[in-house]
């Protein structure tokens, strides 16, 4: 019997995935395991994998957007009658109920589909081997540079460490491909492989512009700031990343220093439900990491009970995993407050949305050597400005405000943190 395969939910914020390309044409055989196509959800782009043998019957949509759970293909028996379960899916489809007639609502505009569009060669990498010398390319890449001739260690990949995808073998073969002496345009812009013009928004693009602009516009924010005085967190630093192997960051410490602090102001760990506020027990501190679309934000469980060293390595490896998108769902889930750090790009000060469901995020400036007065002289200090985006909703000024203050305390006297 037919199997309907439908758009997985392959993120807890996915709504749609977008098919980049099918693997698979009509009346292929296929087995379990089989990649069917690529599909780019909000957080990464995934392969499809078929589940069921059979005959590949009928491909929903060759290529764009769809949303989760709509059909995408059916794998079955050679012959079998796929008009009669397209049917069946359809009525079976969950139907919206009438409006009662006292509250009449307008119907809602559907949106038309947005254009495929091809996106220009980012800037690209050369071609990276694995330690079996094969070249790293994506299946839907390596079946259209076959299906073209093209010898595919001589394209330029310009996914995560090299990887050669579907974009980068259309603009090979765009471009002349290996007989290409010259582009036919000098370009004389500063950065001629960047893309101008109308491009088509990715599905982490889609996903932070929904979930920020709801952020920003349902939740009332309102700013904090505070200067610390960072001398003995430097000094503090320095000791322990004496003759160690592991080099502990300032960021560390800012994680490690927000989770003692919300230990002590649960008030400030919370969610808003609407009739409801959630004070979570535990503290999950999530670390926005910035990646090619956007940004991810995996997330330190139980920051609180853990060490500096702990917190150092896994902020390490989920950060790694998220530059390459192969972060898991429950890494990205479950935060009960974000830190977003600027500091290292040489930013002062800065004001940031809150990562919803949390009611509060920090961000975190650059350390500054200025003058400073100390009993009462003019000393050479070194200071960072953190601002706290809180939402009014659930946390007021003076629950802010003491929450700095603590935060200040486990900065200005960093031992604290090695309990």
């Amino acid at each position: 019997m037919a199997e309907i395969i439908r758009m997985p939910r392959l993120s807890d914020t996915m709504e749609e995935g977008n098919i980049i390309g099918w693997l698979m044409k009509v009346g292929d055989k296929v087995k379990p395991g089989d990649v069917l196509a690529e599909v780019e959800t909000d957080k990464a782009t995934m392969e499809l994998e078929n589940y069921v043998e059979g005959v590949l019957l009928h491909i929903g949509v060759p290529e764009g957007a769809v949303p989760v759970d709509d059909i995408i293909a059916i794998v079955g028996n050679e012959g079998e009658d796929i008009e009669a379960i397209l049917k069946e899916a359809a009525s079976s489809a969950p139907q919206a109920e009438p409006a009662a007639a006292s509250e009449p609502v307008a119907p809602k505009a559907t949106p038309a589909p947005a254009p495929v569009v091809k996106l220009a060669p980012p800037p690209v990498q050369a071609p990276q081997a694995s330690n079996s010398g094969r070249v790293l390319a994506s299946p839907l890449a390596k079946k259209l540079a076959s299906d073209a001739g093209i010898n595919i260690s001589q394209v330029p990949g310009s996914g995560e460490g090299g990887r050669i995808i579907k974009k980068d073998i259309e603009a090979f073969i765009a471009s002349g491909g290996a007989n290409a002496s010259a582009p036919a345009i000098v370009q004389s812009s500063p950065l001629p492989d960047f893309q101008y013009g109308d491009v088509q928004v990715t599905q982490m693009r889609k996903t932070i512009a929904r979930r920020l602009g709801e952020s920003k516009f349902d939740a009332p924010h309102f700013y904090l700031t505070m200067e610390i005085d960072m001398d003995n967190a430097i000094a503090a630093r320095k000791m322990l990343n004496k003759d160690e192997e592991q080099r502990i960051s300032y960021n560390d410490m800012v994680v490690k220093a927000c989770a003692s602090a919300l230990r002590k102001h649960p008030d400030i760990n919370g969610s808003w439900n609407g009739d409801t506020m959630t004070y979570h027990r535990d503290i999950n501190i999530g670390v926005a990491v910035a990646v090619e679309d956007g940004l991810l934000v995996p997330v330190i469980k139980h920051a609180d009970a853990k060490s500096l060293n702990v917190i150092y390595g896994e902020i390490r490896e989920l950060a790694g995993k998220a530059k390459v998108k192969k972060l898991g769902l429950d890494e990205m889930t479950g935060n009960t407050f974000t830190i977003s750090n600027l500091g290292m790009f040489g930013i002062t000060e800065f004001t940031a949305i809150i990562n919803p469901p949390d009611a509060c995020i920090l961000a975190v400036g650059t350390i500054v050597q200025k003058p400073v007065v100390k009993d009462g002289n003019i000393v050479v200090g070194n200071t960072m400005k953190v601002t706290l985006s809180c939402d009014h909703r659930i946390v007021d000024g003076a629950k802010g405000a003491a929450f700095l203050q603590t935060l200040r305390d486990y900065l200005v006297n960093p031992m604290k943190l090695l309990r």
